[in-house]
């Protein structure tokens, strides 16, 4: 999978994503093919499913537990998860995934091949894939690959791996700050649930916060701002003083958002911070290197606001 690294080691706009296939029944009994991606950077390895110890008082959706060599991970059904009929059909592969120093497996039917595409050809949800779990859609010939947010299924069903706001004890603290008020932080990450949860605690902190569902919107927003400056004149900093991105996001990545911004000269000083599940230290120096002034991932979250405010000081 070394191919995967290279694209988070730069600016390509593009990603490989492994296609499996978790199918469903329907109430004539026929089986209904369902595809679904993820990023390959999050996969560790592909097995068949070993013998499984079955946890007690688990959540719907944990099926089990596996020992895969030295480690213990949990087992999650994502049937279950997306709330597919599945009849007498066994989901006997598992997807090692590993991301935000978690490791999980989720079982599903079948596992296609690896493609290679770019962002742009990644879609956001339409209206007619109402789901939270599903983060983008990508056409294919026959078919098309529903991207999934497997950091929110893993937060909600493995607690130790929950993203959680700022609790009321900071947010007190973060109140006696009334310059944060002045400053507006542009937060891009295409997974609600995340968005939400940064928005959420840089909010309470009395920041002012514009949300992009991905980097193509955060772009737009961003020149947007920088025409609205040279007609009426100004400083960019004044308008937006810093940039919260995510990496993974249908049309442009946050890789490829960071490059465009540092190729602006008015956005040399704009603090750039990426938060990802995939910030391994290998890729931190490489993201560094594209540009960004820092680097944050899920054990970050109860300092994001005094990062915020170093950068944005």
């Amino acid at each position: 999978m070394q191919q995967s690294k290279i694209l988070l080691e730069s600016d390509t706009n593009e990603l490989e994503i492994v296609e499996f296939r978790i199918d469903e029944i329907d109430a004539n009994g026929n089986v209904i093919p369902c595809y679904y991606g993820v990023n390959v950077a999050k996969v560790r390895e592909i097995i068949r499913l070993p013998q499984m110890s079955r946890v007690i008082n688990a959540k719907p959706g944990v099926e089990g537990m596996i020992k895969l060599r030295d480690k213990v991970i949990t087992i999650i059904n994502l049937a279950t998860v997306l709330n597919k009929s599945t009849g007498e059909l066994v989901a006997d592969r598992v997807v090692v995934l590993e991301f935000n120093n978690l490791m999980v497996g989720v079982l599903v039917h079948s596992v296609s091949r690896i493609y290679r595409i770019s962002w742009k050809n990644v879609e956001a949800p339409s209206a007619a894939v109402h789901s939270d779990e599903v983060t983008g859609l990508v056409k294919m010939d026959n078919r098309i690959i529903l991207v999934l947010d497997f950091e929110k299924i893993v937060a909600e069903l493995c607690s130790e791996s929950a993203l959680k706001p700022l609790d009321s004890l900071m947010m007190n603290r973060a109140e006696t700050n009334p310059e944060r008020a002045q400053r507006t932080i542009l937060v891009a990450d295409d997974s609600v649930f995340i968005r939400k949860t940064l928005c959420s605690s840089l909010r309470a902190a009395g920041y002012t916060v514009v949300e992009a569902e991905n980097g193509a919107e955060a772009w737009d927003i961003i020149q947007q701002t920088m025409q609205n400056v040279a007609r009426d004149g100004g400083v960019f900093r004044d308008k937006i003083h810093m940039m919260i991105t995510d990496v993974e996001m249908p049309q442009m990545d946050g890789l490829h958002l960071t490059s465009l911004v540092r190729k602006e000269e008015s956005l040399k000083d704009l603090p750039v911070a990426i938060f990802s599940s995939l910030a391994s230290e290998d890729n931190k120096r490489k993201w560094i290197g594209l540009g960004a002034n820092c680097i944050l991932t899920k054990p970050d979250l109860p300092r994001l606001v005094n990062v915020v405010d170093e950068l944005t000081a």
